[in-house]
């Protein structure tokens, strides 16, 4: 650009100015003015019918939005009293809760049968009617909802809208949360399953078992009018009673008073049965009613009570085309005349509860506006046309000025943007915004509030997220803590510090430690040293604390570091306490148990063993003085009854000692594995061993027997000892239980997993029903009469033994063709140390079964 074209910012505003602004605007403005006087008449009537459409739709809009603000705080209420209706039912199932002395002390019985609980104690009261007798009461189920007290306590401070929490049973037991006289407020026999906020949670009334809102009724309790969330709590399909959350009538009337109705209207809250259930102050005059916030009780309450008749909106005939509308759910707004005045009326129903509410509006404040604004309109027809003449006077003069200041504005507007910006960045979310003139700044400014709003939805998002998580850790755990070391305090949730009755919830470690039990004092202080030096990376600690009534319980503590210097060491710490009482008692309930049990198991063993002794001295004494009659009979003539009669003692005595040794086997078998030898057993010599000592037997019966042979050497990892007792066991049944001429095979089957050693035999075999039965002790399968020695035990003890040794036992059985029963080993490549022949020469063990 050349030096003569150049021109100061001052004169080249000033410029454009006069040749883009003032000409064209004198013109501009001059059509404007006719077409303006010509068209102002049509467009303020078409205005002022749109203004009027707008309010309309306005107040419409605006019932939907305060039944979603109101059916949100239902909705929260009803989520309580579903998680209430939860815990309900696990406590009348909980049944290794156990009432503390406190709750049993506080409930007495009155003298005409009321079990009630006359002392506060920062719990619930708890009221038995005598409507049960007390003969039939279950007041072990009133003492064991003492559990709920602490949930019932937290949904009462969650929300100002719930005045009170209940729990009431079938059999007329109510435990209601805040703490009350219920004998003095409460009829002595009142049913409780005929009012309203038992019997609509009932099948009948919901079947579908979900939170249901009951209708305004007047409160047994003396609380006045109220509303109450209920949900069933059923076992199975037994209902065991209702939860309920109760809201006063007082509390919605604060709450509807609070909704924001445009112009100056009110809310009123209707029933299903078209019943005023929350009328505020602003309409009783022209509803002609005064709402029953309180109630005078003369006497006891007997019955289910509701609203008076005149709250009955169906009893007026100026509602009729109103309440038509509602249940045909044409529109949403409607008019209606009240104390002599036109109102308009806009509905819209609660989901959660089918009530509607009602925004009352009268049509004189709607319109007020828009009429004045018609009147408005004519009169800046007429002074615009004098306006303008002043303005253009004076406009030369103020242009000329603006021109001059206009340059020092550009610098103040981007001074101004710049300040936005720096409070944007400390936090100030709504910024000071300087008037701009300039499109392109005034943009600027626009997208920096713009930016601080979504700053400022993202911090209230957050905060709102940060709360949410401070009350469901509240809610799980018994407190939150964070740690300062360098002013060495903390800051517990107020949670823990109402428990210790603190005046503060941030306090010193030595004030915290006044609380800690002196037996953990030590402990505690030295985890924490460990943890804020560095040493450990997380702190746990279990330690015992004493609660301002003096109890003791237990607290698990848990933290990470937020903040380390450059050492290490910890500088800021937070986590969290969690109450584990329950689980130290289960411990200890446990551990007294694990004791028990072990000494019953000495007492057992000293037993057996004494029992062993006690049987094995007179069984080895009567079979030595019948063999030795057996050998003074011998030779003898005449006397062979009587050598019978001796041998018959002799095995008799036989029998009932290997009985015995059985039993004691299989009494003491769980503590074999200690005793138990394995090792690699050779199955060749092991058989050779077995056919040697049943060699007799099977002479004596005139069976066939037959040992496979075992070639290359095989090994089986078992105790060499139980494993010949198992073998012989299964051989001896094989004989007992075979046919006269029968045969029995000794073998074995080299398996992927394991080795199999069988015994085979062509007797007569089990059925389905004694298979069911083979392994159970003492069990003869039907031949508990015949000549067959044995007692049931052989069979039992051969399995335990095999379990023992890792093994397992089975069979193949088929009626009329014979049996084999098999053990299973896992197989061993290594040779024995000792010498074989040892398996050979041990003397076998042999059960019967």
């Amino acid at each position: 650009m050349s030096r003569a074209t150049r021109c100061s910012l001052r004169q080249w505003i000033w410029r454009a100015f006069v040749q883009c602004t003032l000409i064209p605007l004198i013109l501009v403005e001059s059509v404007l003015i006719g077409v303006y006087l010509v068209s102002n008449l049509a467009i303020r009537d078409s205005q002022l019918e749109h203004l009027q459409e707008n309010a309309l739709q306005a107040l419409a809009v605006s019932a939907r939005r305060e039944v979603d603000l109101v059916d949100r705080r239902l909705q929260e209420v009803e989520r309580q009293t579903l998680i209430l209706r939860k815990a309900a039912a696990n406590a009348l199932q909980d049944s290794r809760f156990q009432p503390d002395e406190l709750e049993r002390t506080r409930h007495v019985l009155s003298p005409d049968g009321v079990y009630y609980a006359r002392s506060n104690d920062g719990r619930a009261a708890s009221f038995y009617s005598s409507h049960t007798p007390v003969a039939s009461q279950d007041r072990a189920k009133a003492l064991h909802l003492s559990q709920l007290d602490p949930l019932m306590k937290a949904i009462e401070e969650s929300s100002p809208l719930v005045s009170a929490v209940y729990f009431n049973s079938w059999d007329s037991y109510n435990r209601v949360y805040p703490f009350f006289s219920t004998l003095d407020r409460y009829p002595h026999d009142m049913a409780i399953p005929d009012y309203s906020f038992y019997y609509l949670a009932d099948a009948s009334h919901n079947p579908a078992r979900e939170a249901v809102w009951t209708d305004v009724y007047l409160d047994p309790a003396g609380q006045g009018w109220m509303m109450s969330s209920i949900a069933p709590v059923y076992r199975g399909d037994f209902l065991e009673g209702v939860v309920g959350v109760d809201i006063t009538v007082g509390q919605m009337l604060d709450e509807i008073g609070q909704l924001q109705v445009p112009w100056g209207g009110y809310a009123v809250l209707v029933g299903r049965d078209n019943r005023i259930m929350a009328l505020p102050q602003a309409g009783e005059r022209e509803f002609g009613l005064r709402e029953l916030r309180e109630h005078t009780y003369a006497g006891a309450v007997r019955q289910d009570q509701a609203k008076p008749e005149q709250f009955d909106l169906g009893t007026r005939p100026q509602m009729q085309p109103l309440l038509q509308a509602m249940s045909k759910g044409d529109g949403r707004v409607q008019s209606l005349v009240l104390d002599g005045h036109r109102h308009l009326v806009a509905w819209s129903e609660i989901p959660q509860t089918g009530w509607r509410l009602l925004l009352i509006v009268d049509e004189d404040k709607i319109f007020q506006a828009t009429r004045g604004l018609a009147s408005h309109y004519q009169q800046i027809g007429y002074l615009l046309i004098a306006g303008l003449v002043l303005f253009y006077v004076m406009f030369f003069v103020w242009m000329w000025l603006r021109s001059q200041r206009l340059s020092d504005d550009l610098e103040g507007s981007f001074s101004g943007i710049e300040q936005m910006l720096r409070q944007l960045g400390q936090g100030d979310f709504e910024p000071s915004a300087p008037a701009q003139r300039i499109i392109e700044l005034d943009s600027m400014t626009k997208a920096i509030r713009q930016t601080g709003r979504q700053l400022q939805a993202k911090e209230q998002e957050r905060s709102r997220a940060q709360k949410l998580l401070e009350l469901v850790m509240e809610s799980t755990t018994e407190s939150l803590w964070e740690v300062d070391t360098r002013k060495r305090q903390i800051k517990l949730s107020y949670r823990f510090a109402k428990r210790f009755n603190l005046k503060a919830n941030l306090m010193t470690f030595d004030e915290l430690n006044h609380y800690v039990h002196p037996d953990d004092r030590e402990r505690l202080a030295q985890l924490r040293r460990r943890f804020f030096s560095g040493v450990d990376n997380a702190l746990d600690a279990e330690y015992r604390c004493i609660d301002r009534e003096g109890r003791s319980f237990w607290l698990l503590a848990r933290g990470q570091a937020l903040e380390r210097d450059g050492e290490g060491r910890v500088l800021r710490a937070a986590g969290t306490h969690v109450d584990i009482s329950r689980l130290k008692q289960v411990q200890e309930d446990l551990r007294k148990a694990t004791l028990e049990a072990q000494e019953a198991s000495r007492a057992k063993s000293r037993f057996l063993s004494s029992m062993s002794h006690e049987l094995r001295t007179p069984l080895n004494a009567i079979q030595g003085f019948a063999q030795l009659i057996e050998l003074e009979l011998e030779g003898k003539a005449g006397v062979s009854q009587e050598s019978d009669y001796a041998r018959e003692i002799i095995n008799a005595s036989r029998h009932l000692t290997a009985l015995v040794d059985d039993i004691l086997d299989l009494s003491s078998i769980e503590s074999q594995r200690r005793q138990l030898q394995l090792g690699p057993v050779e199955v060749g010599a092991l058989f050779d061993s077995c056919a040697e000592m049943i060699q007799p037997q099977i002479r004596e019966q005139g069976l066939r027997f037959q040992v496979r042979s075992v070639d290359p050497p095989l090994y089986v990892k078992a105790d060499a000892r139980r494993l010949r007792q198992i073998l012989l066991n299964l051989l001896s049944n094989a004989i007992k239980y075979n046919r006269p001429q029968g045969s029995i095979v000794l073998g074995y089957e080299v398996r992927s997993d394991c080795v199999r050693l069988w015994v085979e035999d062509s007797g007569t075999g089990l059925d389905s029903e004694q298979q069911k039965r083979l392994f159970q002790p003492f069990q003869r399968l039907g031949r508990e009469g015949s000549n067959i020695p044995g007692a049931g035990i052989g069979l039992v003890l051969c399995y335990e033994l095999a379990a023992l040794m890792d093994g397992s036992i089975g069979f193949e059985s088929e009626p009329g063709r014979g049996s084999r029963f098999w053990v299973d080993l896992r197989s061993s490549a290594a040779v024995p140390d000792t010498d074989v022949a040892e398996t050979k020469g041990a003397v076998g063990e042999s059960g019967e079964d």
